[in-house]
């Protein structure tokens, strides 16, 4: 498996970075500063590049600098003895992709061509929030394994929705429910199976990341839950059984939009049990886990996007996070208010395998010695 590496980034006018060009390093690239001056900026103009999508907003306008009309984020990779180029342009309402100067077919062709992988404070909702994001996060990796599985998605989500029209605007009895519901029967059931494998595949390497980041003797376990029967008759019956139900409560009762993917410490769900520490550890050994498998079925190392990653973890589990860190082939980027974290020690210094350090102050964004903890 190969690394995937950018060579190139020029920002404009993305939030408050107006002009940022940098080359980072093939390895590890450390991103310090105060907090509010642009360093999560950088690591969602990397994301956007990467995957097409911003993981903070889901309106292109909202990423355009105040005053400006349009931002970019252009991005030079090497994949193997390949280069290409991706970009990004944004204004409200638009977003325009291209690679290599030319528009994909879709956004989908676009976001598997560059896998990154992204840690931020506010993914701690994987482990101590609802099912929402931990449904994303299968359907992100059962794109890799199963190219078709957003079609069914989007299929899927469409039927539940004209469902639902159909049950309040025509009633119970509506003629158009049965055709409605063996739509979202057969979607429904091969959106299941997809994230099933998908999480077959997480639990299989979380389990390994989260025994090198938490304390070893901390047994965790991860099982998808399905909402609805995994095969066809039954769930088209609790389909029907649910139709009154389902229009009091102005959604549908079953399906994989009320899936989880069930996380327990030493038997027990994650919220119940677990202290801030250890939901931060869960999810970085998810995020790991979410790097092996995209990365096993895309053929590369992702790319690694750590943002604030050691502000909740203690200080035996930051060496075990930096030890795990030093084994990964990939780039990395990591940003940190507080540098002195990041010990020579524990990341490896420039001369044996390239680590450059960026500060940022106010939207500038320069190279610095590393470790040297200050801005210039």
């Amino acid at each position: 498996m190969h690394p995937l590496r950018i060579e190139e980034i020029s920002v404009r006018h993305f939030r408050n970075l107006t002009k940022v060009d940098l080359q980072p390093s093939p390895r590890f690239n450390v991103v310090y500063g105060d907090n509010g001056q642009g360093k999560t900026n950088l690591l969602e103009a990397i994301y956007l590049a990467a995957t097409s999508r911003s993981f903070r907003t889901a309106k292109p306008g909202d990423s355009v600098e105040h005053g400006a009309e349009i931002a970019s984020v252009r991005t030079v990779l090497a994949e193997a003895d390949e280069r290409r180029e991706q970009s990004v342009g944004l204004r409200a309402g638009q977003r325009l992709l291209k690679i290599d100067g030319k528009r994909p077919a879709t956004a989908a062709d676009y976001a598997v061509r560059t896998p990154a992988v992204l840690f931020h404070p506010g993914d701690l909702s994987l482990s101590m929030g609802g099912g929402v994001e931990r449904r994303r996060l299968l359907d992100r990796v059962a794109l890799y394994l199963a190219p078709g599985s957003l079609a069914e998605t989007l299929a899927y989500t469409r039927a539940v929705r004209e469902r639902q029209r159909a049950l309040e605007t025509r009633g119970v009895e509506a003629r158009d429910l049965e055709q409605w519901e063996e739509l979202i029967v057969r979607h429904g059931l091969s959106v299941m199976a997809a994230r099933h494998a998908a999480s077959l595949d997480l639990a299989a390497s979380m389990s390994v990341a989260f025994g090198r980041i938490a304390a070893p003797d901390l047994v965790l376990t991860v099982a998808y839950e399905p909402s609805a029967p995994n095969d066809a008759e039954s769930y088209r019956r609790e389909l029907v059984r649910t139709r009154r139900v389902d229009v009091k409560r102005r959604g549908a009762s079953i399906g994989p939009h009320r899936d989880d993917l069930v996380l327990r410490l030493q038997g027990h769900r994650m919220r119940m049990v677990a202290s801030q520490g250890q939901h931060r550890a869960v999810v970085l050994a998810l995020k790991a886990a979410e790097m092996d498998v995209i990365g096993a079925a895309r053929s590369v190392r992702p790319i690694l996007l750590l943002d604030d990653v050691s502000s909740e973890l203690d200080r035996q589990r930051t060496v075990s996070l930096f030890a795990f860190l030093r084994e990964q082939q990939g780039q990395v980027f990591l940003t940190t208010t507080r540098p002195e974290l990041i010990e020579m020690d524990e990341l490896p210094d420039p001369s044996s395998v390239g680590r450059v350090d960026f500060a940022v102050s106010r939207g500038v964004i320069s190279p610095s010695d590393p470790g040297a903890g200050n801005l210039v």
